[in-house]
């Protein structure tokens, strides 16, 4: 019997061991998608106690706590004591979710802290850890720089004026890149409660009169710009469902101007304007360089009462089954036609799409290692079942050893070590292929490998300045 967490964790062939050690361990972090508040690195904020730190906007959390017993408005409005010691009650219930293995790296890889986490343990974890918290070796810029975090990029809105990420830039005491990532989907998503005001405000910021679709492209292309100067080189798109049609610039416009006018538009003529917009921020990225991201198949606040009571982002989200691979592929193609395809990474929250995906970018290559990414598994699907269907999907259709790895996606500043965990079943698979005969024994060939899926290939891929 193997012990809980040893150094070899997940590492279960003796080149596993060795590529993971002599290559994949102390290789640096580029959290190219995550959200992090950029003010809270900026203020370099420390944390209350453990409960603050490990538990306050985690909803991956926050729903198993609720499958334990707990009730939800307990778990989103307790104090931090009370939630942290009724979530070490539950920890031992979590056998095989991976906020078992999570959790207790967290606690081993921020704290020191090797006790395995229960009730009796709670009070004992508690002590140690906030007498820690105390010192300024555990706020938010010392937490980011343990891990070895080269660069990161947070999640932002196009109307904000990240006066955070400006002040960021300024400050040679913090070595750690912290980049914008640009979020249209307020703008894309005609249909949506708050459109109006919405626009509204992003008139204010981009200095655009925005009376039609051609005038919100506009005002994207100048905050495009703004985020390009403070050192965005990436977009990131929430598509739940994908949209492809057309587009007819006639009814784009009508889906606007209803929309505008403070009614819902009907869904082809919102489908319209939302393909016109993605295909014309594709151009638009592509003259920048930028990379474009896509999140596809989210199913959001599903729980129509807790969403209303607790709001968005709080764990009432799950993932679809509406196909994706017709309109995925329209939509790349209608830029590819123009010769506007800008790099591209894609991601499925529904592991039964990964072929789909898979294979689609595999129609879009060429002129660029990995131009167009298949993604790397992605909320839900970011566990040891999950990374491994998708590394194992790209690997079959196209070359694991051009993609560009992983990333946090997250709002915690512990979350870092679920990029160890990834190296860990990264390295186990590759080092399965050599132990079954599957791959050779080639030294130089595996390193290269190793270092380029933790890395290198991320610091290619991506224009962030990076020399190291």
């Amino acid at each position: 019997m193997k012990p809980f967490l040893s150094e070899d964790f997940l590492l279960n062939t003796d080149v596993a061991k060795r590529l993971y050690h002599d290559y994949a361990r102390d290789m640096p972090i580029i959290d190219y998608h995550c959200h992090l508040p950029s003010e809270e690195i900026a203020d370099d904020v420390g944390f209350r106690n453990i409960g603050h730190l490990m538990l306050g906007g985690d909803h991956y959390k926050w729903r198993a706590m609720a499958v334990f017993g707990y009730d939800n408005e307990f778990i989103r409005t307790s104090g931090d004591r009370d939630r942290f010691f009724a979530y070490a009650n539950a920890m031992p219930m979590m056998a095989g979710n991976p906020l078992y293995h999570w959790t207790h790296m967290e606690l081993r890889r921020v704290f020191g802290i090797t006790d395995v986490l229960s009730a009796d343990t709670a009070q004992k974890i508690w002590d140690e850890a906030n007498e820690k918290l105390k010192d300024k070796a555990f706020h938010a810029r010392a937490l980011i720089r343990r891990f070895n975090v080269r660069a990161l990029c947070t999640t932002d809105d196009p109307a904000d004026p990240l006066t955070h990420h400006r002040a960021l830039e300024r400050d040679a005491g913090f070595p750690v890149r912290v980049l914008p990532a640009f979020r249209p989907d307020k703008s894309i998503n005609v249909d949506r409660d708050g459109f109006r005001d919405y626009i509204v405000k992003l008139s204010q910021e981009s200095g655009v009169l925005i009376s039609s679709a051609e005038d919100v492209i506009a005002a994207l292309e100048k905050r495009i710009g703004y985020f390009h100067d403070c050192g965005c080189r990436l977009s990131d798109h929430a598509l739940d469902t994908v949209p492809f049609t057309g587009p007819d610039d006639g009814k784009a416009d009508q889906a606007f101007r209803r929309a505008m006018d403070g009614h819902r538009p009907d869904h082809e003529a919102a489908e319209h304007y939302r393909t016109k917009l993605l295909v014309a921020l594709g151009e638009i990225y592509s003259r920048r360089g930028w990379v474009q991201q896509y999140h596809i198949g989210a199913l959001r606040n599903v729980n129509s009462r807790l969403y209303g009571k607790f709001g968005p982002d709080t764990g009432f989200d799950a993932n679809t089954d509406a196909p994706v691979g017709m309109n995925l592929a329209g939509l790349l193609d209608a830029q590819e036609r123009k010769g506007v395809l800008p790099k591209t990474i894609l991601y499925s929250l529904n592991p039964a799409a990964n072929y789909t995906l898979a294979t689609i970018a595999g129609c879009f290559q060429g002129g660029t290692p990995g131009k167009i990414q298949f993604g790397s598994a992605w909320w839900f699907c970011d566990q040891h079942d999950g990374m491994t269907e998708q590394m194992k999907a790209l690997s079959s259709i196209g070359l694991i050893s051009q993609f560009v790895g992983m990333l946090t996606d997250s709002r915690s500043f512990t979350s870092y070590p679920r990029h160890e965990y990834f190296r860990r079943i990264f390295c186990d698979i590759l080092g399965g292929w050599v132990e079954r005969g599957e791959y050779p024994d080639d030294e130089q060939a595996l390193e290269k490998i190793v270092r380029g899926v933790c890395y290198s290939n991320a610091k290619d891929y991506f224009d962030f300045g990076l020399t190291d």
